[in-house]
């Protein structure tokens, strides 16, 4: 494998010394397995600041990319967050997680299921478009929940996300912790959080080196049969200092969408 760099990865305020190697020319297997995947996709958006194109043309583009990479018979997106490390921020805009971390713990089923009673503005307009009903979430047999990661600043970037091969990490190696503060509408959720655990130095560390915005990284966060069956559902992931970067030179630009992916 070829490496793109040795770094220090934050496991829980734990140090963890590890090589990140470069995905481009990894053999790797498609997400089921490892759990993220690159896709080639070029996007109708002309400004990616304005949040109103983005809610208006890209949701639909990322919908339509989790049901091809997932198979799944409906895909909805209803936020996005997009990242700087820029101090002066707009909305939707937060820093970069450097934090070893899923977004979601075993729990997020309990979630997810009844997050869509009762919603109004861009939640209502998701389940129009996907034609679908907040019951049709709550009975579906399987929800995967897909985020997608696209790089909109300099293809070099100061905190690029690495990706840990969800083969290498057991769920016992995770931990959940409250978290609110996702734009997704203030809702508090348990996140899981990846402890630093004797077998941490054998997580397989990947990075896609500059990423262009004809490029999105796919990965899963969540998936019911997986944590029914007490396997990995979860893709660990983390922002890290590029070391040929200096912080903010250029700073990283980037967007993300978690997608809910439903098996009818």
């Amino acid at each position: 494998m070829t490496t793109f760099c040795r770094t220090t990865m934050n496991y829980g305020g734990s140090g963890v010394e590890v090589a990140i190697h470069d995905a481009r020319v990894a053999n790797l297997p498609g997400w089921r397995e490892c759990g993220f995947e690159l896709v080639r996709h070029s996007s109708a958006m002309t400004d990616w600041t304005d949040d109103n194109e983005i809610a208006g043309v890209h949701y639909g583009e990322i919908e339509a990319i989790a049901r091809e990479l997932t198979g799944c018979d409906r895909a909805l997106v209803s936020d996005h967050v997009k990242r700087t490390a820029e101090q002066a921020k707009r909305e939707r805009e937060q820093s970069p997680v450097r934090l070893v971390h899923s977004d979601f713990a075993a729990n997020y089923e309990s979630v997810i299921r009844g997050a869509y009673h009762g919603v109004r503005g861009r939640g209502a307009a998701t389940l129009e478009r996907a034609g679908v009903t907040a019951d049709d979430i709550e009975s579906a047999p399987r929800i995967v929940m897909m985020q997608f990661w696209r790089n909109l600043g300099a293809a070099k970037m100061d905190l690029p996300v690495a990706f840990c091969d969800a083969r290498t990490v057991t769920p016992a190696e995770s931990k959940p912790f409250p978290y609110q503060g996702y734009v997704a509408g203030g809702r508090t959720f348990d996140a899981l959080g990846i402890v630093a655990s004797p077998r941490a130095e054998t997580h397989a560390w990947y990075v896609f080196p500059e990423l262009t915005p004809d490029e999105v990284v796919g990965f899963r966060t969540y998936d019911t049969e997986l944590v029914r069956d007490g396997k990995t559902w979860f893709t660990p992931h983390s922002a890290f200092r590029d070391p040929d970067v200096e912080a903010g030179s250029p700073a990283r630009f980037s967007i993300e969408m978690r997608v809910l992916c439903l098996f009818l």
